[in-house]
């Protein structure tokens, strides 16, 4: 019985042991694989040349644009206008009126400005009751 005792004992000792090379062999080979994938890495980020701040470049004139400035103001007045009118159909007073008041700052001689101040104060009224 004694015998038996001791070979399973040298039996468990060479099994730990055994365990142990084979966990201390990957874990260098892992470490190993780390190192070399940092030491690649390290060497693409440095072969790339570094970003520099460049001076600015004085902007060119722009070519003369298709459509005249005062063709785009009135569809820019438009789409502001139909903007806050659609805010106001949404149920979004304070939008609506923050919407018209840009349009009356930017463009106050706009042909929508007494449609604009007629449905600011309708919005108003809308806001009040809210």
């Amino acid at each position: 019985m004694k015998t038996v005792f001791w070979l399973a004992l040298i039996g468990l000792t060479i099994t730990v042991c055994g365990i142990v090379w084979y966990s201390l062999r990957e874990w260098k080979r892992k470490q190993l694989a780390e190192e070399q994938r940092m030491a690649s890495f390290l060497a693409a980020t440095a072969a790339r040349p570094k970003m520099v701040e460049a001076e600015p470049v004085p902007a060119a004139q722009p070519a003369a644009p298709a459509t005249s400035p005062a063709g785009d103001n009135v569809s820019s007045q438009r789409l502001l206008f139909e903007a806050a009118h659609k805010a106001g159909e949404a149920g979004e007073p304070a939008i609506a009126i923050q919407l018209y008041a840009r349009l009356l700052s930017r463009y106050p001689q706009t042909a929508f400005a007494d449609q604009a101040r007629a449905a600011v104060q309708a919005q108003k009224k809308k806001l009040s009751k809210a």
